[in-house]
């Protein structure tokens, strides 16, 4: 084990394109596991993403403010790397469903090739949001869904409100 991490100390990583009540709990729950968790906001690229990462940054840093051991930050880069870099031995996860599952299972082994001195530690959506993900938030925004269930309000109107700039691009016959 390599000393200078932290075990107290654990990472929550995602693209969080928007960051939405599932999410929140994962942070919520984590939070009071560990003494101190970071909140990794990344690049996927993959994903397309609605909103800058910096924008991201200031929508999770909004919504998680009245957790003081929680701190927000953003990498570019491996997870494995953000990870060592700043002294944590844990990376946090959620699973929601099946296929989650299979992905995240996959990943943490090769995280585990990557980096064999990090952990991952995986804890399970709850119900209310184990079918909830930001890609189908956005579609609902887009097409004009009700999305108070799912986010909080600041995030909620800043995706309505990027959804209809989005939407205005599209040509609809």
């Amino acid at each position: 084990m390599n000393p200078k991490l932290d075990r107290h100390r654990a990472v929550y990583t995602g693209t969080f394109d928007p960051i939405h009540f599932g999410h929140l709990d994962i942070i919520q729950r984590a939070s009071s596991i560990f003494d101190r968790l970071v909140v990794g906001v990344g690049i996927n690229p993959d994903k397309k993403t609605f909103f800058s990462l910096e924008e991201r940054v200031q929508l999770i840093r909004s919504v998680t403010q009245e957790l003081p051991n929680v701190e927000v930050l953003s990498f570019t880069g491996l997870t494995v790397h953000f990870v060592r870099e700043i002294g944590a031995r844990v990376m946090v996860r959620g699973l929601r469903t099946l296929s989650d599952m299979e992905y995240e299972f996959t990943m943490s082994l090769m995280n585990l090739n990557l980096a064999p001195d990090l952990e991952t530690v995986f804890l399970m959506a709850k119900e209310e949001f184990s079918h909830v993900s930001s890609s189908l938030l956005r579609q609902i925004a887009v097409l004009g869904g009700d999305l108070r269930k799912f986010l909080p309000d600041p995030v909620r109107k800043v995706l309505i409100d990027r959804a209809k700039e989005r939407s205005q691009n599209y040509d609809v016959a």
